[in-house]
């Protein structure tokens, strides 16, 4: 476990956070969270992704309170929420750590949104029956091995073992462009001040920790295997022009569940929900008005 001082601190890194005025923090499942908690109507899950926080859900969120009651954690290891033991950065970690977090807080989950990473663990979650939301809708989502890439590969796990790894790459992101070069490698071309914003997590070790640890205990080929038995509908929202998970995964994923369907944007990149959250946010709800239609259980 990273010293607290290695982690984001809430009074400097935080503190002029996106959508501050609705964060707070709940212990649960050992650690403590960071979460941020607003809107009325359908409850909405929002999971972010891999190096990510609550910050990537900036615009996004408040296009999406006004239809649903969303609750939107730093997962574990992330941004301002505390860093588990390796087991709880696994997959199946997570998303029991997830639903402690969503016991103690009373929410039951209608939706749940996740980009990337985000998305597998609300499929996970959703398998092991630890929540039965009606939809899951994911952006750009991991779903899939990703072959030929560093996310979720042996590189990953060796830099998790070296505990210089993180310190060299907080070293970097003080250095130079090296956070803008690496956002616009996944395709996106986002803002100043989301950069600015990314660029305060990766100057921390610890939150660097959180992502190479989610990264080198991960098994995503279980979630392939497993995504016939899901049974709530799955919306894959793909920008055309994702560099960091290969767009073709969507329709592999979509070809094996009839009830998963594929909308594509365009342009975008891998973090499209930030470029467009407008349009991301109107994909989001008309999706969830389908999806409202039938309920995600009703064979059980």
């Amino acid at each position: 476990m990273s010293p607290d001082h290695d982690r984001p601190d809430w009074a400097v890194e935080g503190r002029d956070w996106p959508n501050r005025e609705h964060s707070r923090f709940v212990q649960a499942g050992g650690i403590a969270w960071h979460v941020q908690q607003w809107g009325r109507g359908p409850k909405l899950l929002m999971l972010h992704g891999t190096g990510a926080a609550t910050h990537s859900w900036r615009e996004l969120a408040p296009a999406l309170c006004a239809h649903f009651e969303i609750l939107a954690p730093d997962v574990p290891g992330h941004g301002f929420t505390g860093m588990p033991d390796a087991r709880g950065l696994s997959l199946p970690g997570m998303a029991r750590l997830l639903r402690m977090l969503l016991t103690s807080m009373g929410f039951e989950p209608e939706f749940v949104l996740g980009h990337s990473a985000g998305a597998a663990v609300a499929v996970e979650m959703t398998l092991a029956g630890l929540i039965r939301p009606k939809a899951i809708i994911a952006i750009n989502g991991a779903l899939l091995p990703i072959r030929g890439a560093a996310l979720f590969s042996p590189l990953a796990k060796l830099l998790f073992l070296n505990p210089l790894a993180p310190r060299l790459f907080a070293w970097r992101a003080h250095a130079g462009r090296a956070t803008d070069r690496l956002l616009r490698g996944t395709g996106s071309h986002i803002d100043a001040r989301g950069v600015e914003l990314y660029e305060r997590l990766f100057r921390r070790p610890g939150h660097i920790a959180g992502t190479l640890g989610m990264m080198a205990n991960w098994d995503l080929g279980t979630i392939e295997r497993r995504l016939p038995e899901l049974a709530p509908s799955l919306v894959l929202i793909v920008a055309a022009n994702d560099l960091a998970v290969p767009p073709a995964d969507a329709w592999a994923v979509a070809r094996r569940l009839t009830t998963a369907r594929v909308l594509t944007v365009a342009a975008g990149g891998h973090l499209v929900h930030e470029t467009y959250p407008s349009q991301t946010a109107e994909l989001i709800h008309d999706a969830t008005l389908t999806a409202s239609q039938a309920p995600a259980y009703d064979h059980l």
